[in-house]
């Protein structure tokens, strides 16, 4: 008799608490897991906000910043499902993805004109040669370059402050290329940091410094920063969409990529969703976040090889300088 009461109370209870509208805990919202470059980054948050407010919470996308090294490690590891990269994949990162069966879907998604910043108190550079930055930068400088009038003599006797990204970031992997003339060729001595803000408010707060970055930092913070125009051998020109459209912003302009898992793209309908989603909205959202976005066939050809499931790069696994996207786009993938 009063297992039946306590049932019947029971009963009476989850009966009340529909009524008043109590149901039980949602379902959990499915996630897809991104990290990497801290310049992919600006594009990959605005695709996924709209993403999450188009899909009203049904799904989470958590967007990380360990820089385009630090972000394949984890994606080779099978730890995300997309990895944000400011350069191509290298060998060695394929090697490791390859242990343990990740494959993956190459996909360029804008163009970046990598920026060259100093203090808009810097009242003695109008330009920058390709053979100047060297002189800042290679490894020899270290210890050695520390004053402005080392790198030209007309210009002051003031300290060099060198701001820029970490060892693991896909910038400094394609800076110190198209610089240096070797990736991950570089003096040490110098502040770095993977968070691009850390480098922003460096050089905004130093009249001395000069630091570099992808170019949706630099506008976001013009206020703050005076670009400078890079002569790459045909004269000084200045960072901007038209430049690297035209191709004349060289050799600091480069492509930057998501790598889908196609293990997650095949398995996770979040994950598919949300590539989709990404490559329709891609130029409009490029474009917002001061990037330069592809043409449209650029993006329907990376929607094909999603579709196919095409995967490996059109790269061989090293970097490569001043590659123009239509190029890219009649390159044969490689495995």
């Amino acid at each position: 008799m009063n297992l039946e009461i306590n049932m019947k109370k029971v009963l009476l209870t989850v009966s009340l608490l529909a009524l008043v509208g109590i149901a039980a805990p949602a379902a959990e919202a499915q996630i897809v897991r991104i990290d990497g470059s801290s310049t992919v980054f600006p594009v990959t948050e605005a695709v996924a906000e709209e993403f999450q407010k188009f899909k009203r919470g049904r799904f989470k996308v958590t967007v990380g910043i360990s820089g385009t090294g630090g972000g394949f490690k984890k994606f080779c590891r099978g730890e995300t499902d997309i990895s944000n990269a400011s350069r191509p994949i290298l060998k060695s990162e394929m090697e490791n993805c390859k242990k343990i069966g990740v494959q993956f879907i190459e996909l360029p998604v804008a163009y970046d004109a990598l920026t060259v910043i100093v203090n808009p108190r810097n009242n003695w550079i109008k330009s920058l040669t390709v053979t100047d930055l060297k002189k800042m930068w290679e490894p020899s400088a270290q210890g050695k370059v520390s004053s402005w009038n080392q790198v030209r003599a007309e210009w002051p006797n003031n300290p060099l402050k060198l701001f820029g990204p970490g060892a693991d970031s896909g910038t400094f992997d394609y800076f110190t290329e198209a610089i240096v003339g070797k990736a991950k060729s570089s003096r040490g001595d110098f502040t770095a940091s993977e968070d691009d803000n850390v480098l922003v408010q460096g050089v905004a707060n130093d009249r001395n410094a000069l630091g570099y970055f992808g170019f949706a930092y630099y506008t976001e913070n013009r206020d703050k920063l005076r670009a400078v125009a890079i002569d790459g051998g045909k004269g000084a020109v200045v960072p901007s969409a038209k430049t690297v459209e035209e191709g004349s912003y060289q050799p600091l302009s480069r492509p930057i990529f998501i790598y889908i898992s196609k293990k997650s793209l095949d398995t996770k309908t979040e994950v598919k969703e949300f590539v989709d989603f990404y490559l329709k909205h891609a130029a409009q959202l490029v474009k917002e976040v001061k990037y330069v976005p592809l043409p449209a066939n650029a993006y329907a050809l990376g929607a094909e090889h999603v579709k196919t499931g095409k995967v490996g790069t059109v790269f061989g696994g090293t970097a490569e300088v001043g590659v123009q996207i239509e190029e890219l786009l009649k390159r044969e993938t490689r495995l």
